[in-house]
C-alpha cells in the first residue's frame, strides 16, 4: 500500500530526493532505487497543482510521491492529496493544536475532515469505497516539520498526536532558531537534534532530516536515529555516467 511507511515501521532507513516539473526525470528517479520523491511547494517557485504531471509520471514506480505544502492549510493539503501524494509534509508545526489540524486535514471522516474527490493515488485494490477510505487513513504518511524553539518546547505534546509517522527537522531554520546559523556540526545544534531524536523514540515516531547538511555523512545522522531524509541525485548520476563510459573502449 505505502512501502515507505512499511519500511519505516520495520526500522529501515528511507532515502529520497527532490522532485521537479521534469516528468522524464521523475519517471527515471522513481525507478532508481530511491524510496520517495519530495515535491516542494513551500520554497520552490511552484504551486502544488503544477506537480500533477510529475506525480502522474511516477505511477506504477517504486518511489512514493511526497509533497511539502506551503502552509498548514486544509485546502493546499487537499490539493496535494488529490494529486496522488502518498505523504504530506507541513512546515512550521509549533503546537499540538497545529499538529491536530494537520492530521485532520489529511484524513477522511471519521478520523478527519478531508473532502472526498474520488479515488486518488495508488492505494491498491479495495473491496468497497469505505475500505478505500480506511486504507488511505491507515497508510498515508503524515509528516509535520519541527523548525523552531517553540516546537522543541512543545515536542512531547506534538508527538502525542496520533497518526504522526515522521517528525521532520528543517535543518537551516532550526539552526537559526538555536542561535548557530548553518553551523550543523556545532555542539548546540547536535544537542538539539539529540533531544528531538530522544523524544521521537519515546513516542514511537521516526525522526527525519529534510536534507543532510553539506559535508556531513548521512550515516552520522542514521546512527543518531534519523531514518528519513533526502539526498541530491545529480552527483550520483554523474558518477554512474562516468562509470558507464569508463567501461567502453573509446580509443
Amino acid at each position: 500500500m505505502n512501502p515507505v511507511r512499511d519500511l519505516l515501521k520495520s526500522g529501515k532507513t528511507v532515502v529520497g530526493t527532490a522532485g521537479s516539473l521534469y516528468e522524464d526525470n521523475m519517471a527515471m528517479l522513481a525507478d532508481s532505487g530511491l524510496d520517495f520523491i519530495l515535491f516542494d511547494s513551500q520554497h520552490a517557485p511552484v504551486e502544488v497543482k503544477q506537480y500533477q504531471r510529475s506525480i502522474q509520471a511516477m505511477r506504477g514506480k517504486k518511489a512514493a510521491p511526497i509533497v511539502r505544502v506551503s502552509a498548514n492549510r486544509a485546502d493546499v493539503i487537499c490539493f496535494a492529496l488529490d494529486l496522488g501524494a502518498r505523504g504530506i509534509i507541513v512546515p512550521m508545526v509549533n503546537t499540538k493544536q497545529e499538529a491536530e489540524a494537520m492530521v485532520r486535514a489529511c484524513l477522511y471522516s471519521p478520523l478527519g475532515d478531508r473532502s472526498n474527490a474520488g479515488v486518488r493515488g495508488e492505494w491498491g485494490e479495495t473491496t468497497d469505497y469505505r475500505a478505500y477510505l480506511d486504507t488511505v487513513n491507515a497508510e498515508l504518511l503524515i509528516i509535520p516539520m519541527i523548525e523552531t524553539q517553540q516546537a522543541i518546547a512543545n515536542i512531547d505534546a506534538i508527538l502525542s498526536v496520533g497518526r504522526i509517522d515522521v517528525l521532520l527537522v528543517g535543518p537551516s531554520d532550526l539552526s537559526i532558531e538555536l542561535g548557530v546559523p548553518l553551523q550543523y556540526a556545532s555542539d548546540t545544534y547536535q544537542a538539539g537534534l539529540d533531544k528531538i531524536a530522544a523524544a521521537c523514540k519515546h513516542h514511537g515516531v521516526v525522526p527525519g532530516m529534510y536534507f543532510i547538511p553539506p559535508d556531513m555523512a548521512p550515516n552520522f545522522f542514521v546512527e543518531k536515529g534519523f531514518k528519513f531524509f533526502t539526498m541530491p541525485w545529480a552527483r550520483w548520476a554523474l558518477e554512474g555516467i562516468k562509470n558507464g563510459l569508463g567501461g567502453i573502449n573509446r580509443d
